[in-house]
Protein backbone atom coordinates (compact mmCIF):
# COMPACT_ATOMS: atom_id res chain seq x y z
CA UNK A 1 0.00 0.00 0.00
CA UNK A 2 1.22 3.05 -0.74
CA UNK A 3 1.27 6.23 1.94
CA UNK A 4 1.32 9.94 1.27
CA UNK A 5 3.83 12.06 2.07
CA UNK A 6 2.49 13.61 5.61
CA UNK A 7 1.59 9.82 6.52
CA UNK A 8 5.29 8.72 5.87
CA UNK A 9 6.08 11.26 8.31
CA UNK A 10 3.85 10.39 10.95
CA UNK A 11 4.93 6.70 10.72
CA UNK A 12 8.71 7.52 11.41
CA UNK A 13 7.88 10.31 14.02
CA UNK A 14 5.86 7.32 15.57
CA UNK A 15 8.76 4.44 15.16
CA UNK A 16 11.10 7.20 16.26
CA UNK A 17 9.62 7.79 19.60
CA UNK A 18 8.99 4.16 19.88
CA UNK A 19 13.19 3.10 19.81
CA UNK A 20 13.73 6.04 22.03
CA UNK A 21 11.28 5.06 24.85
CA UNK A 22 13.00 1.36 24.56
CA UNK A 23 16.77 2.25 24.58
CA UNK A 24 16.95 5.96 26.02
CA UNK A 25 20.76 4.44 27.77
CA UNK A 26 21.87 3.78 24.16
CA UNK A 27 20.47 6.87 22.49
CA UNK A 28 21.86 9.66 25.17
CA UNK A 29 25.56 7.93 24.43
CA UNK A 30 25.45 8.36 20.84
CA UNK A 31 24.54 11.82 21.50
CA UNK A 32 27.52 12.33 23.69
CA UNK A 33 29.74 10.63 21.28
CA UNK A 34 28.36 12.99 18.42
CA UNK A 35 29.29 16.33 20.59
CA UNK A 36 32.91 14.79 21.16
CA UNK A 37 33.17 14.11 17.83
CA UNK A 38 31.91 17.70 16.42
CA UNK A 39 34.48 18.99 18.99
CA UNK A 40 37.51 17.25 17.38
CA UNK A 41 36.20 17.97 13.91
CA UNK A 42 36.19 21.39 14.83
CA UNK A 43 39.95 21.66 15.64
CA UNK A 44 40.78 19.13 13.00
CA UNK A 45 39.03 21.49 10.40
CA UNK A 46 41.57 24.34 12.39
CA UNK A 47 44.18 22.32 11.67
CA UNK A 48 44.00 22.77 7.91
CA UNK A 49 45.08 26.39 7.85
CA UNK A 50 47.89 27.07 6.25
CA UNK A 51 51.03 27.41 8.13
CA UNK A 52 52.55 31.48 8.34
CA UNK A 53 56.15 30.42 7.18
CA UNK A 54 54.75 29.27 4.44
CA UNK A 55 52.81 32.43 2.88
CA UNK A 56 54.28 34.63 0.20
CA UNK A 57 56.31 38.03 1.89
CA UNK A 58 56.18 41.26 0.00
CA UNK A 59 58.29 44.14 1.35
CA UNK A 60 56.54 47.49 0.72
CA UNK A 61 58.95 50.62 0.94
CA UNK A 62 56.93 54.38 1.19
CA UNK A 63 59.16 57.78 1.17
CA UNK A 64 57.47 59.81 4.15
CA UNK A 65 58.00 63.33 4.32
CA UNK A 66 59.19 64.42 7.07
CA UNK A 67 59.33 68.20 6.29
CA UNK A 68 55.68 69.39 7.67
CA UNK A 69 56.54 67.75 10.83
CA UNK A 70 59.85 69.52 11.33
CA UNK A 71 58.61 72.68 10.25
CA UNK A 72 55.53 72.68 12.95
CA UNK A 73 58.52 71.80 15.35
CA UNK A 74 60.57 74.80 14.29
CA UNK A 75 57.76 76.94 14.58
CA UNK A 76 57.09 75.90 18.12
CA UNK A 77 60.26 76.26 19.23
CA UNK A 78 60.58 79.90 17.48
CA UNK A 79 57.54 80.97 19.42
CA UNK A 80 59.04 79.80 22.46
CA UNK A 81 61.83 81.97 21.97
CA UNK A 82 60.04 85.21 21.74
CA UNK A 83 59.50 87.21 25.11
CA UNK A 84 57.32 90.16 24.14
CA UNK A 85 57.45 93.72 26.82
CA UNK A 86 56.38 97.28 26.79
CA UNK A 87 57.68 100.75 28.81
CA UNK A 88 57.23 104.20 28.35
CA UNK A 89 60.22 105.98 27.34
CA UNK A 90 61.86 108.42 29.90
CA UNK A 91 63.61 111.40 29.71
CA UNK A 92 66.86 110.56 31.05
CA UNK A 93 66.78 107.09 28.80
CA UNK A 94 70.20 106.32 26.84
CA UNK A 95 70.05 103.16 24.51
CA UNK A 96 71.19 101.02 27.47
CA UNK A 97 69.05 102.38 30.16
CA UNK A 98 65.66 101.58 28.24
CA UNK A 99 67.03 98.18 26.84
CA UNK A 100 67.93 97.10 29.97
CA UNK A 101 64.43 97.86 31.43
CA UNK A 102 63.03 95.81 29.02
CA UNK A 103 65.10 93.01 29.60
CA UNK A 104 67.50 92.99 26.55
CA UNK A 105 71.03 92.52 26.84
CA UNK A 106 72.23 93.41 23.73
CA UNK A 107 75.25 95.32 22.77
CA UNK A 108 74.72 95.40 19.44
CA UNK A 109 71.21 96.75 19.67
CA UNK A 110 72.28 99.26 22.35
CA UNK A 111 74.89 100.55 19.60
CA UNK A 112 72.44 100.87 16.54
CA UNK A 113 70.11 102.58 18.74
CA UNK A 114 72.89 104.78 19.57
CA UNK A 115 74.01 105.46 16.39
CA UNK A 116 70.63 104.93 14.22
CA UNK A 117 69.13 109.05 13.64
CA UNK A 118 65.64 108.42 13.47
CA UNK A 119 66.11 106.40 17.00
CA UNK A 120 67.39 109.57 18.45
CA UNK A 121 64.95 111.99 17.09
CA UNK A 122 61.53 110.19 17.56
CA UNK A 123 62.38 107.84 20.60
CA UNK A 124 65.59 108.47 23.13
CA UNK A 125 64.26 110.76 25.70
CA UNK A 126 60.74 111.81 24.07
CA UNK A 127 58.85 111.23 27.25
CA UNK A 128 55.79 108.83 27.89
CA UNK A 129 56.08 107.31 24.40
CA UNK A 130 54.98 103.71 24.79
CA UNK A 131 57.73 101.35 23.32
CA UNK A 132 57.16 97.26 22.92
CA UNK A 133 59.72 94.94 21.90
CA UNK A 134 59.99 91.30 20.92
CA UNK A 135 62.99 89.20 22.59
CA UNK A 136 64.80 86.32 21.99
CA UNK A 137 65.96 83.19 24.19
CA UNK A 138 69.51 85.00 24.85
CA UNK A 139 67.68 88.15 26.01
CA UNK A 140 68.71 89.47 22.83
CA UNK A 141 66.56 92.40 20.62
CA UNK A 142 64.23 90.98 17.96
CA UNK A 143 61.70 93.73 17.13
CA UNK A 144 61.11 97.18 18.98
CA UNK A 145 58.32 99.02 17.97
CA UNK A 146 57.06 102.63 19.14
CA UNK A 147 54.42 104.55 18.37
CA UNK A 148 52.86 108.03 19.03
CA UNK A 149 50.78 110.98 18.30
CA UNK A 150 50.49 114.57 19.07
CA UNK A 151 48.32 116.03 16.73
CA UNK A 152 44.84 116.42 15.72
CA UNK A 153 45.35 114.54 12.21
CA UNK A 154 44.08 111.51 12.98
CA UNK A 155 47.49 109.82 12.29
CA UNK A 156 50.21 108.13 14.54
CA UNK A 157 53.82 107.87 13.98
CA UNK A 158 55.38 104.06 14.60
CA UNK A 159 58.92 103.86 14.38
CA UNK A 160 59.78 99.79 13.95
CA UNK A 161 63.47 98.69 14.56
CA UNK A 162 64.01 95.37 13.40
CA UNK A 163 66.66 92.31 13.49
CA UNK A 164 67.54 91.52 9.78
CA UNK A 165 70.06 89.35 8.26
CA UNK A 166 72.41 92.39 7.26
CA UNK A 167 72.14 93.52 11.12
CA UNK A 168 69.29 96.39 12.39
CA UNK A 169 67.32 98.17 10.53
CA UNK A 170 65.07 101.51 11.58
CA UNK A 171 61.89 102.68 9.37
CA UNK A 172 59.28 105.52 10.33
CA UNK A 173 56.01 105.36 9.73
CA UNK A 174 52.97 107.15 8.89
CA UNK A 175 49.55 105.83 9.63
CA UNK A 176 46.03 105.94 10.08
CA UNK A 177 44.79 106.13 14.00
CA UNK A 178 41.80 104.16 14.36
CA UNK A 179 38.60 105.55 16.34
CA UNK A 180 36.86 103.00 18.83
CA UNK A 181 34.26 104.02 21.67
CA UNK A 182 34.09 103.61 25.18
CA UNK A 183 31.68 103.72 28.21
CA UNK A 184 32.31 104.27 31.21
CA UNK A 185 30.49 105.41 34.80
CA UNK A 186 32.01 106.20 38.38
CA UNK A 187 30.80 107.88 41.68
CA UNK A 188 32.33 110.52 43.36
CA UNK A 189 33.23 109.30 46.94
CA UNK A 190 36.26 112.06 47.38
CA UNK A 191 37.08 113.93 44.01
CA UNK A 192 36.39 113.87 40.68
CA UNK A 193 40.35 112.42 39.51
CA UNK A 194 39.52 109.91 41.75
CA UNK A 195 36.36 108.55 40.63
CA UNK A 196 37.79 108.82 37.26
CA UNK A 197 40.96 106.63 38.45
CA UNK A 198 38.68 103.83 39.78
CA UNK A 199 37.21 104.19 36.57
CA UNK A 200 40.02 103.83 34.53
CA UNK A 201 39.34 106.72 32.71
CA UNK A 202 42.55 108.64 31.70
CA UNK A 203 42.98 112.29 32.81
CA UNK A 204 42.01 113.96 29.60
CA UNK A 205 38.35 112.04 29.73
CA UNK A 206 37.91 113.57 33.45
CA UNK A 207 38.90 117.24 32.25
CA UNK A 208 36.57 117.31 29.36
CA UNK A 209 33.53 116.05 31.64
CA UNK A 210 34.42 119.25 33.75
CA UNK A 211 34.61 121.40 30.81
CA UNK A 212 31.54 120.40 29.10
CA UNK A 213 29.91 120.80 31.88
CA UNK A 214 31.68 123.76 33.32
CA UNK A 215 28.40 126.15 32.68
CA UNK A 216 26.42 124.12 35.36
CA UNK A 217 28.66 122.67 38.05
CA UNK A 218 31.61 123.95 39.63
CA UNK A 219 33.82 121.04 40.36
CA UNK A 220 35.97 122.61 42.69
CA UNK A 221 33.26 123.49 45.01
CA UNK A 222 30.14 122.08 44.48
CA UNK A 223 30.66 118.59 44.04
CA UNK A 224 29.16 116.03 47.12
CA UNK A 225 29.73 112.39 47.92
CA UNK A 226 27.68 110.06 45.73
CA UNK A 227 27.67 111.97 42.51
CA UNK A 228 27.58 109.89 40.01
CA UNK A 229 28.54 110.63 36.28
CA UNK A 230 28.54 108.35 33.06
CA UNK A 231 30.15 109.10 29.63
CA UNK A 232 31.36 107.43 26.32
CA UNK A 233 33.85 108.68 24.65
CA UNK A 234 36.70 108.02 21.96
CA UNK A 235 39.76 106.11 22.08
CA UNK A 236 41.92 106.44 19.79
CA UNK A 237 44.31 103.46 19.16
CA UNK A 238 47.30 102.60 17.04
CA UNK A 239 47.41 99.02 15.57
CA UNK A 240 44.90 97.71 17.95
CA UNK A 241 46.46 99.32 21.25
CA UNK A 242 44.64 102.18 22.82
CA UNK A 243 47.73 105.29 21.85
CA UNK A 244 44.85 108.26 23.40
CA UNK A 245 41.33 108.89 23.80
CA UNK A 246 39.60 111.51 21.77
CA UNK A 247 36.61 113.41 22.74
CA UNK A 248 33.80 113.04 24.87
CA UNK A 249 30.48 112.57 22.77
CA UNK A 250 28.05 112.15 25.52
CA UNK A 251 27.97 112.95 29.17
CA UNK A 252 25.51 112.62 31.76
CA UNK A 253 26.91 113.82 35.60
CA UNK A 254 24.05 114.07 38.72
CA UNK A 255 25.16 116.62 40.75
CA UNK A 256 23.33 116.74 44.31
CA UNK A 257 20.88 114.80 43.01
CA UNK A 258 19.93 116.97 39.76
CA UNK A 259 21.05 115.49 36.79
CA UNK A 260 23.21 117.28 33.22
CA UNK A 261 23.27 115.53 30.58
CA UNK A 262 25.67 116.79 27.31
CA UNK A 263 26.36 115.48 23.77
CA UNK A 264 28.48 116.50 20.97
CA UNK A 265 26.68 117.77 18.13
CA UNK A 266 27.90 119.32 14.34
CA UNK A 267 25.04 121.26 12.85
CA UNK A 268 25.06 119.18 9.06
CA UNK A 269 25.02 123.03 7.60
CA UNK A 270 28.24 123.42 5.32
CA UNK A 271 28.76 126.59 7.88
CA UNK A 272 27.88 124.65 10.65
CA UNK A 273 30.22 124.46 13.94
CA UNK A 274 30.18 121.47 16.40
CA UNK A 275 29.49 121.93 19.99
CA UNK A 276 28.14 120.60 23.02
CA UNK A 277 24.67 120.39 23.50
CA UNK A 278 21.82 119.19 26.34
CA UNK A 279 19.67 116.38 24.82
CA UNK A 280 16.88 119.13 24.50
CA UNK A 281 18.67 121.09 22.02
CA UNK A 282 20.51 124.23 23.83
CA UNK A 283 23.63 124.95 23.48
CA UNK A 284 26.39 124.39 27.26
CA UNK A 285 28.16 127.68 26.29
CA UNK A 286 27.10 129.96 28.55
CA UNK A 287 28.14 133.12 28.64
CA UNK A 288 29.88 132.76 31.93
CA UNK A 289 32.07 129.47 33.06
CA UNK A 290 31.38 128.71 36.82
CA UNK A 291 34.68 128.54 37.73
CA UNK A 292 38.18 130.73 37.14
CA UNK A 293 40.17 127.45 37.20
CA UNK A 294 40.01 124.32 35.51
CA UNK A 295 41.19 122.28 38.46
CA UNK A 296 41.59 123.20 42.11
CA UNK A 297 40.98 122.19 45.67
CA UNK A 298 39.13 124.75 47.50
CA UNK A 299 40.04 126.37 50.56
CA UNK A 300 36.79 128.52 51.39
CA UNK A 301 33.19 129.16 49.25
CA UNK A 302 30.87 131.67 49.00
CA UNK A 303 29.80 132.25 52.43
CA UNK A 304 30.29 133.95 56.46
CA UNK A 305 33.80 133.08 57.18
CA UNK A 306 36.56 133.89 59.88
CA UNK A 307 39.15 136.48 58.08
CA UNK A 308 42.46 135.24 58.69
CA UNK A 309 44.19 138.57 58.65
CA UNK A 310 41.86 140.57 59.90
CA UNK A 311 40.60 138.28 63.05
CA UNK A 312 36.82 138.68 62.65
CA UNK A 313 33.90 137.28 61.52
CA UNK A 314 32.83 138.90 58.22
CA UNK A 315 31.11 138.07 54.87
CA UNK A 316 33.31 136.51 52.20
CA UNK A 317 32.34 137.86 49.09
CA UNK A 318 33.81 135.59 46.64
CA UNK A 319 35.48 132.12 45.97
CA UNK A 320 38.92 131.50 47.40
CA UNK A 321 40.53 129.03 45.03
CA UNK A 322 43.72 126.88 46.72
CA UNK A 323 46.03 126.22 44.26
CA UNK A 324 49.92 126.31 43.54
CA UNK A 325 51.78 129.93 42.51
CA UNK A 326 51.64 129.54 38.88
CA UNK A 327 48.54 128.06 38.31
CA UNK A 328 47.05 129.89 34.78
CA UNK A 329 43.74 131.84 35.55
CA UNK A 330 41.15 132.58 32.86
CA UNK A 331 38.14 134.45 32.25
CA UNK A 332 34.52 133.53 32.61
CA UNK A 333 33.35 135.49 30.01
CA UNK A 334 34.02 137.65 26.86
CA UNK A 335 34.65 141.35 28.37
CA UNK A 336 37.22 144.33 28.78
CA UNK A 337 40.05 144.48 31.27
CA UNK A 338 38.32 147.67 33.38
CA UNK A 339 41.81 147.63 35.62
CA UNK A 340 44.93 145.36 35.96
CA UNK A 341 47.25 145.91 38.54
CA UNK A 342 47.84 146.85 42.43
CA UNK A 343 45.32 147.76 44.32
CA UNK A 344 45.37 147.28 48.33
CA UNK A 345 44.80 144.03 49.88
CA UNK A 346 44.16 142.36 46.73
CA UNK A 347 47.42 142.84 45.52
CA UNK A 348 47.70 142.12 41.95
CA UNK A 349 44.43 142.09 40.49
CA UNK A 350 42.40 141.47 37.40
CA UNK A 351 39.01 143.20 37.16
CA UNK A 352 36.98 142.64 34.05
CA UNK A 353 33.75 144.55 32.68
CA UNK A 354 30.79 142.28 30.66
CA UNK A 355 27.73 143.61 29.93
CA UNK A 356 24.71 144.39 31.45
CA UNK A 357 26.78 145.91 34.40
CA UNK A 358 28.46 142.76 35.22
CA UNK A 359 32.18 142.80 36.30
CA UNK A 360 34.38 139.70 37.42
CA UNK A 361 37.56 140.29 39.92
CA UNK A 362 40.71 137.88 39.86
CA UNK A 363 42.82 138.89 43.00
CA UNK A 364 46.56 137.96 44.57
CA UNK A 365 47.65 137.02 41.28
CA UNK A 366 51.43 135.90 40.58
CA UNK A 367 51.23 137.99 37.66
CA UNK A 368 49.31 139.65 35.28
CA UNK A 369 49.18 138.81 31.68
CA UNK A 370 46.57 141.57 30.47
CA UNK A 371 46.24 145.40 30.07
CA UNK A 372 43.22 147.82 31.02
CA UNK A 373 41.16 148.48 27.75
CA UNK A 374 41.68 144.61 25.98
CA UNK A 375 39.15 142.59 24.96
CA UNK A 376 39.48 139.21 26.44
CA UNK A 377 37.62 136.06 25.15
CA UNK A 378 36.16 133.47 27.61
CA UNK A 379 38.65 131.24 28.78
CA UNK A 380 41.27 133.30 28.11
CA UNK A 381 44.20 133.39 30.51
CA UNK A 382 44.37 136.83 32.04
CA UNK A 383 47.29 135.66 34.94
CA UNK A 384 48.63 133.49 37.02
CA UNK A 385 47.62 132.31 41.05
CA UNK A 386 50.11 133.62 43.76
CA UNK A 387 50.08 135.03 46.75
CA UNK A 388 50.09 138.86 46.96
CA UNK A 389 48.08 141.29 48.94
CA UNK A 390 46.50 140.36 52.16
CA UNK A 391 46.44 136.38 51.32
CA UNK A 392 48.08 133.48 53.42
CA UNK A 393 49.65 131.27 50.94
CA UNK A 394 48.84 131.04 47.27
CA UNK A 395 44.94 131.34 46.11
CA UNK A 396 42.80 133.07 43.76
CA UNK A 397 40.15 135.38 45.39
CA UNK A 398 37.28 135.50 42.82
CA UNK A 399 34.00 137.69 42.63
CA UNK A 400 31.33 138.22 40.77
CA UNK A 401 29.08 141.37 40.61
CA UNK A 402 26.39 142.75 39.00
CA UNK A 403 25.43 146.24 39.77
CA UNK A 404 28.24 146.52 42.32
CA UNK A 405 26.63 144.03 44.27
CA UNK A 406 28.22 140.65 45.33
CA UNK A 407 26.59 137.44 43.58
CA UNK A 408 27.60 133.44 43.89
CA UNK A 409 29.46 133.19 40.40
CA UNK A 410 27.68 129.40 40.09
CA UNK A 411 24.45 131.08 40.79
CA UNK A 412 25.32 133.59 37.70
CA UNK A 413 27.09 130.92 35.29
CA UNK A 414 23.73 128.45 35.45
CA UNK A 415 21.34 131.57 35.22
CA UNK A 416 22.95 132.72 31.65
CA UNK A 417 21.55 132.37 28.59
CA UNK A 418 22.22 129.26 26.53
CA UNK A 419 21.88 129.16 22.49
CA UNK A 420 19.69 126.42 21.05
CA UNK A 421 20.01 124.18 18.35
CA UNK A 422 19.06 125.58 14.88
CA UNK A 423 15.83 124.63 13.30
CA UNK A 424 17.35 123.49 9.96
CA UNK A 425 19.22 120.78 12.18
CA UNK A 426 17.13 119.63 14.60
CA UNK A 427 15.25 116.66 12.94
CA UNK A 428 19.46 115.68 12.74
CA UNK A 429 19.45 116.18 16.14
CA UNK A 430 16.62 114.59 17.86
CA UNK A 431 17.22 111.19 15.67
CA UNK A 432 21.07 111.34 17.44
CA UNK A 433 19.96 112.22 20.60
CA UNK A 434 17.79 109.59 20.92
CA UNK A 435 20.51 107.20 20.36
CA UNK A 436 22.70 108.97 23.02
CA UNK A 437 19.89 108.51 25.80
CA UNK A 438 20.22 104.77 24.64
CA UNK A 439 23.87 104.70 25.00
CA UNK A 440 24.21 106.61 28.50
CA UNK A 441 21.23 104.57 29.86
CA UNK A 442 23.48 101.35 29.20
CA UNK A 443 26.76 103.27 31.00
CA UNK A 444 24.90 103.92 34.01
CA UNK A 445 24.46 100.21 34.27
CA UNK A 446 27.92 99.51 34.40
CA UNK A 447 29.93 99.13 37.15
CA UNK A 448 32.16 101.96 38.19
CA UNK A 449 34.98 101.24 34.91
CA UNK A 450 34.51 100.68 31.44
CA UNK A 451 33.35 98.35 28.44
CA UNK A 452 34.25 98.78 24.95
Amino acid sequence: MKLGLNESVDLYLARAAQFVQQYPQRITAVIAALLVGGAGGTFAVASFAPDASDLPVRTVVEIVNTQVSTDRNEAVREAAMRLYRSDNVRSTDTADTLLKRLGIFDPQAAAFLRSDKQAQTALLGRVGRGVSAEVNEQQGLEKLSARWSHTDDGNFKRLTIERTAGGFQSRLETLPLVANTRLASGIINTSLFAATDDANLPDAVATQIAEVFSGDIDFHRALRKGDRFSVVYETLEADGEPLRSGRVLSAEFVNAGKSFQAMWFKDPLPEGKGGYYNLAGESLRRAFLASPLEFSRVSSGFKMRFHPILQTWRAHLGVDYAASTGTPVRAVGDGVVDFAGVQNGFGNVVMIKHRNNQMTVYAHLSRISVKKGQSIAQGQHLGAVGATGWATGPHLHFEFRVNGMHRDPLTIARQSEATPISVAARPVFDKAAQGVRAQLATAAQLRPGTAE
